[in-house]
């Protein structure tokens, strides 16, 4: 998978060279570029914004960079997605980040002041996302966090693959409470449950306890839930 972001502020992505990120681009199992917008400027000063038709407070993102920018990538050559970062996309979920996941090209808009202007929304992006009800300074933060919870379900990248399978939101529920050693801190002690060695129950357990979790912390997810009654909610 190939990913890039148009960004004011390229340098704003040093996470991505870290952790799990930066060992998968090591690996070879993804790409990922910046592109700096400001490389597509209209003039020598590097502008790429201007103040808003109709009077509004704020600068607007101008057309022509993003433009240029974007169809500097080709994506649309390699049958990729140009995807827009802003409040007003549809919201992420794990399903759309699964499906992003098999997705070969990827190009991702970080905007700034008030957003781009509209006709770049209405010729060149095809889909457009939000992280949530509420609003940063800009696209770069929910580009990361975009793309780290894309790339972390291509193949190869987790150690164990099969850790993926067990995150929140996998089965429309939320995790089951998890322990380590020591069996015993400050008085609080591990469930014998997870001691006993039955697989069967630790797994009866472990899918109670997911449910209820849901129950308690989502009820929007929970009522969609056509939940096992085998397991119960305990």
């Amino acid at each position: 998978m190939k990913i890039q972001c148009i960004t004011l502020f390229p340098e704003m992505f040093g996470p991505m060279e870290h952790s799990i990120m930066g060992r998968a681009q090591q690996k070879a199992l993804f790409s990922f570029e910046t592109i700096p917008l400001r490389n597509f400027a209209i003039n020598e000063y590097g502008q790429v914004d201007d103040s808003p038709y109709g009077g509004e407070p704020g600068m607007v993102l101008r057309p022509e960079p993003l433009v240029r920018a974007i169809r500097h990538t080709k994506v649309k050559e390699n049958a990729g997605k140009v995807i827009y970062l802003t409040p007003d996309g549809v919201p992420l979920d794990h399903e759309l980040v699964l499906s992003l996941s098999k997705e070969k090209h990827l190009v991702l808009v970080c905007g700034h002041y008030k957003g781009i202007d509209e006709r770049v929304r209405e010729s060149e992006v095809d889909l457009e996302i939000s992280i949530g009800d509420f609003v940063v300074s800009g696209g770069e933060l929910p580009a990361m966090l975009l793309s780290d919870a894309i790339v972390r379900l291509l193949p190869g990248v987790l150690g164990n693959s099969a850790s993926a399978e067990t995150d929140s939101f996998v089965n429309n529920t939320l995790g089951w409470p998890v322990y380590t050693r020591p069996e015993v801190f400050e008085g609080k002690k591990v469930p014998e449950i997870l001691l006993s060695g039955n697989h069967h129950k630790i797994l009866e357990w472990k899918k109670a306890k997911s449910l209820k979790r849901t129950q308690e912390r989502r009820p929007d997810i929970f009522s969609k839930l056509k939940t096992d009654t085998k397991f119960g909610i305990k």
